[in-house]
C-alpha cells in the first residue's frame, strides 16, 4: 500500500488554521474563538488579538487569547 504523498501537507495545513499551533497567532491577527460560557454550544465570537495568553506553542484545546474587546476564549480558527 502506497502513503498518499500529499497527506503530510494537508495534516500541517489544518492543524496550522485550527488554532491548536501558536504560530500564525500574532496581537492584531483575526480569529474566531470560543469562550468559555460557550463552550456547550460551540458559539464563535470573532476579533483582533490583543493579547496571547497561552504560553506554550501547542494546546490540544486551542490557544487561549484576549481579544481587543476584552473577550478570552480559546482559538478555533484564524485566518
Amino acid at each position: 500500500m502506497r502513503k498518499d504523498p500529499l497527506s503530510h501537507k494537508r495534516v500541517t495545513e489544518t492543524s496550522r488554521k485550527d488554532g491548536r499551533n501558536r504560530s500564525g497567532i500574532f496581537p492584531g491577527a483575526m480569529v474566531r474563538i470560543v469562550k468559555k460560557q460557550d463552550q456547550g454550544t460551540g458559539r464563535l465570537t470573532e476579533g483582533k488579538v490583543r493579547e496571547i495568553l497561552t504560553n506554550s506553542s501547542f494546546h490540544p484545546h486551542g490557544i487561549k487569547v484576549r481579544l481587543e474587546d476584552g473577550s478570552v476564549g480559546r482559538v478555533r480558527e484564524f485566518s
